[in-house]
């Protein structure tokens, strides 16, 4: 009887560890989170930073491994502190027709805490491949995400704004910081 309770309790464990060990959906938190974009012209540059994105992986903690992720932002959240141009941003992307842009993960691969995350962007109404780079820190129950990556506004059809007849870069900068708490799956 007691060799009959032991392996009742090993498989118990076992059950409940593998169990733990699966992969989970996370929720990056947005008050620790956000995504800028860095525009350029010859006479200066903009920066606006939005702490609105719905950042969602799938990941195995247990193996430090992301598997899939899903990023969705309000494009009106982006906040350059000025209004004036934040609103014509808005209006240059069509933001009242089309209020989000959304990024699908359809391979991650993974070396050590470097990752490239390939997916689609579906930016302006426009879906096109493209390639985060990103750096992971995975520090007890919290998991730092760090990337960067670009697109062209032309690509996207989007019309480069003009400032003195003198149109912006055609590159779009982005960088991305999300933080996720290991505790919460979602």
């Amino acid at each position: 009887m007691k060799i009959k309770t032991g392996l009742f309790i090993i498989f118990v464990f076992c059950a409940v560890v593998s169990i733990s060990a699966q992969p989970k959906k996370y929720q990056a938190d947005k008050e620790q989170s956000f995504i800028t974009y860095k525009l350029t012209h010859p006479l200066h540059e903009v920066e606006a930073i939005s702490h609105k994105a719905l950042c969602l992986i799938y990941a195995d903690a247990s193996k430090h491994e992301i598997l899939n992720v899903l990023v969705e932002v309000p494009v009106s959240t982006f906040d350059s502190g000025n209004s004036n141009r934040d609103s014509h941003a808005m209006e240059v992307i069509n933001a009242i027709s089309i209020p989000t842009s959304k990024f699908v993960s359809t391979k991650v691969v993974q070396n050590g805490d470097s990752l490239m995350v390939f997916g689609k962007l579906t930016f302006h109404g426009v879906t096109k491949d493209i390639v985060l780079d990103a750096f992971t820190n995975w520090s007890g129950d919290r998991l730092i995400v760090d990337g960067k990556f670009e697109i062209s506004l032309t690509a996207f059809k989007v019309d480069r704004p003009s400032l003195l007849l003198i149109p912006v870069n055609d590159t779009l900068k982005f960088t991305i910081k999300q933080v996720f708490d290991l505790k919460l799956p979602s």
